[in-house]
């Protein structure tokens, strides 16, 4: 077998990635990435950069531990860039960095994909629930 240099082996490995076996780091950013307050977050900042206090009212239900638990991760990702302002009060802002903003094409689809299609899926819950037997 053939020396390879690191450089070698990190293309291999990633020409290796399959998200389907658990201890890819690929299915690890799945798990990340299809969190539900990730891709609100994602969804929200889409438009435009937000403050947190912007961001916790557009997202209903959000826990402030939650919501800035959500926002470490995905500046720790690259996803998300935090810009400090100082003034009196200090301004915090997020905004989707371009690798975020690639992220978001893909979860707004899916966001919006939910609010069209929920009367049809909910008018599908019904009918399974009515004509499956309980276990």
């Amino acid at each position: 077998m053939a020396t390879q240099t690191a450089a070698q082996r990190r293309e291999q490995a990633r020409a290796e990635y399959d998200a389907f076996i658990k201890a890819c780091p690929t299915n690890q950013l799945l798990d990340r990435i299809s969190d539900k307050w990730v891709s609100l977050v994602v969804s929200a900042l889409a438009a435009h950069p937000m403050r947190y206090s912007d961001l916790s009212r557009k997202i209903a239900g959000v826990s402030p531990k939650m919501l800035t638990q959500t926002l470490r991760t995905l500046e720790r990702d690259g996803i998300v860039t935090r810009t400090v302002t100082p003034s009196v009060p200090v301004r915090v802002d997020y905004e989707l960095t371009t690798l975020g903003s690639s992220l978001a094409l893909l979860l707004t689809a899916v966001k919006d994909w939910a609010e069209t299609n929920f009367d049809e899926v909910h008018k599908a819950r019904e009918r399974y629930d009515t004509d499956t037997p309980a276990a």
